[in-house]
């Protein structure tokens, strides 16, 4: 099942420790300051000062050209894909990766990108060989391969600068482009303990979402050279994203920026002692990454189990065999301490 299977569960007002994603948190009180407060403008004409501010100081840490602010993830993707390929191109990609597996295909769909997905290895990694040996011939047969889609992290999993240098640079050596999925981007560098522009430099373009890990409640960027975010900001206007007052949003991802990046830490180590814990009581498959916990219990208790962490206040995605669990900014100890003591009652 996919990872958002199941995932709706009405009201939320009788639920002490939501765990089904890190995009449920909801702003606090100085988040909420800072979007009242905001300076704003009509984005579509270059005019709101929140989202210009933003955009600079991303395209600053992440060393590219430009930036644009956009509403999400998904059609940050889609914009960037759309600017490196035209119709009848192609894009490698990850089998395990979300735009190939959960952007319910857009790039075919609406970009006319055919997309090539090749199996990730151990880490979610994918090899310079496998890049080098999906790239098509110059034949009028196949599909242009034009772009090399990357993603880090994935499935929890922070894939190292190594293991992302090396495919990106087999990418440019065969004359494609490199876009990186940066959903996660900065659990990503907090695991590999290394700086923005280290991890963007893998890519010619990167999407960062700041509504998952730092908590905002909508927006994501696109960062590259000058080039490709003119080419994107058509592609926006194109799929519907032109965005007008929209700097209460950047004002949210800034308060994130300043307040919230400096917590990712505890909420890895907090997916940490939940996963301990499981790998205690020996009920099922465990494995962790950054903030995520990865759990498959007997298929047989599956619904209980839910059922039974549901009425505890304890909230689980639904997916089936193996559940992911994610810690985020409104999961503070006692909520950790609430869902390892459902588990222990539910197992005992």
């Amino acid at each position: 099942m996919s990872t958002y299977g199941a995932m709706h569960s009405g009201i939320r007002n009788s639920i002490f420790c939501d765990l089904r994603s890190d995009t449920v948190t909801c702003p606090d009180d100085a988040m909420r300051s800072a979007m009242a407060a905001a300076e704003v403008g009509d984005d579509v004409y270059g005019e709101d000062p929140s989202i210009i501010a933003l955009e600079n100081r991303m395209a600053g840490l992440l060393g590219k050209d430009a930036a644009m602010f956009v509403s999400s993830g998904t059609q940050s993707n889609l914009c960037a894909i759309m600017a490196h390929c035209g119709r009848g191109d192609e894009l490698i990609v990850g089998d395990a990766y979300h735009i190939y597996a959960d952007e319910a295909a857009g790039a075919s769909v609406l970009a006319g990108v055919s997309m090539h997905a090749i199996p990730v290895g151990d880490g979610n990694a994918v090899s310079a060989e496998q890049v080098k040996g999906a790239v098509k011939d110059d034949d009028p047969h196949y599909a242009r391969s034009r772009l090399l889609c990357l993603e880090n992290t994935v499935g929890g999993k922070a894939i190292s600068l190594e293991k992302m240098r090396s495919p990106a640079q087999a990418a440019w050596d065969a004359g494609l482009s490199v876009h990186l999925d940066g959903a996660r981007f900065f659990n990503a560098i907090t695991e590999l303990k290394c700086t923005a522009k280290e991890l963007a430099d893998c890519a010619d373009s990167i999407s960062v979402c700041f509504s998952k890990g730092l908590g905002a409640p909508v927006g994501s960027i696109l960062v590259g050279s000058h080039a490709i975010i003119a080419r994107a900001r058509r592609n926006r206007k194109i799929l519907g994203g032109g965005l007008r007052q929209a700097g209460v949003l950047a004002a949210a991802a800034t308060h994130a920026l300043d307040h919230h990046l400096s917590l990712l830490p505890a909420d890895h180590n907090r997916a940490g002692q939940l996963a301990d814990a499981l790998h205690d009581l020996d009920v099922g498959n465990v494995h962790s990454g950054t903030n995520m916990v990865f759990f498959t219990p007997n298929a047989s208790q599956h619904n209980a189990l839910h059922a039974h962490m549901e009425a505890t206040g304890v909230r689980i995605g639904g997916q089936h065999p193996t559940i992911r669990m994610v810690m985020h900014r409104d999961i503070d100890d006692a909520g950790l301490e609430a869902a390892i003591t459902a588990f222990r009652s539910f197992y005992a």
